[in-house]
């Protein structure tokens, strides 16, 4: 029997844009965050140009036309049980150090992802 609080499935969201394509990453973080607000498992692997959502302050100005600042839903991603991902490749690319990282953002590449991958999560996006 699985009780209301066990998680039901798992989620992958690859990520690759941040400031290049508003919009894209946006719909990234609306589809992890609806994953996440159900009950599910759900990283976002940021990598590329999504670099730049990991960092402290890296989304503050990002809204796409029409829609929530992307912001709030990393914000409510992470509160609802969501983790993030950076590519260490990526952020080391990019000088990201851990000290730059946001609340709810690891530096992980792809053991992590492979492992999650390899215990049943699903690839999205």
């Amino acid at each position: 029997m699985t009780t209301a609080a066990a998680k039901t499935q798992k989620f992958l969201i690859n990520c690759v844009n941040g400031a290049n394509d508003v919009e894209r990453a946006t719909v990234s973080f609306i589809v992890a965050l609806s994953c996440a607000s159900h009950n599910n498992e759900t990283a976002v692997f940021a990598t590329s140009d999504a670099a730049v959502l990991c960092v402290k302050g890296g989304t503050d100005a990002l809204i796409a036309d029409g829609y929530e600042p992307l912001n709030n839903l990393v914000e409510d991603f992470v509160e609802n049980g969501g983790k993030i991902w950076l590519c260490p490749v990526c952020a080391k690319a990019k000088g990201i150090t851990q000290n730059d990282l946001r609340p709810g953002v690891e530096i992980a590449g792809a053991p992590r992802t492979m492992e999650f991958l390899a215990n049943g999560a699903q690839v999205l996006m």
